[in-house]
């Protein structure tokens, strides 16, 4: 009886280990599952409309209202926001906008703002020709700036989209480029941040 009790609680353990394993494994493999799940179907945004735009003419008879939403997480001290919160663009056309950014800390940080696209189905058709989200934004304390943005909504937007929302949230960076800056500077036989 010992020996079947000992048997079975040994098959619980195997089983129990292998389950926790494989629940690691797929923790692990979220992210680039994310990563190619948004790749195929535009969630998000991402990784669409990155750099010059091939865009030949402006379709006149129509508008798209572009909306510019910000949004800083719980770490991230700076104020973030549009200079203008939305616009209305005729496709095909080249259109500025900029965002302001303040470090209100009394240190030096570094910044990334990541893009978003609402709804998911117009993110290939926003370009970001020129986007201060391609670099990373240092700020030195107490300063501010504006941030450029240069877009182009595609005219082959569908004609049932006719409002785009693009949002941005800003990640605090600075001890990864603390980091990297004291990787550089030991590569040069300095030891300074």
């Amino acid at each position: 009886m010992a020996e079947q009790n000992e048997t079975k609680t040994n098959r619980l353990v195997v089983r129990l280990a292998t389950a926790a394993i494989a629940m690691f494994g797929f923790g692990f493999a979220l992210v680039p599952l994310y990563d190619v799940f948004c790749d195929i179907t535009g969630l998000n945004g991402k990784n669409f409309g990155q750099g010059p735009a091939e865009v030949t003419s402006v379709d006149r008879s129509r508008t798209v209202k572009v909306q510019f939403v910000t949004v800083n997480p719980a770490d991230m001290p700076w104020d973030f926001r549009p200079t203008v919160r939305s616009m209305r663009v005729h496709p095909g056309e080249d259109k500025n906008t900029t965002f302001y950014a303040k470090n209100s800390t009394t240190e030096w940080m570094v910044a990334q703002a990541v893009p978003s696209v609402t709804p998911s189905e117009a993110a290939p058709f926003l370009h970001k020709v020129n986007c201060f989200c391609f670099d990373r934004q240092p700020l030195d304390a107490g300063t501010d700036t504006e941030m450029p943005l240069l877009f182009v909504v595609d005219p082959e937007l569908p004609e049932h989209i006719s409002t785009i929302t693009l949002s941005y949230a800003l990640y605090d960076l600075t001890d990864d480029q603390k980091v990297t800056q004291l990787t550089l500077d030991n590569d040069k036989g300095r030891t300074s941040l």
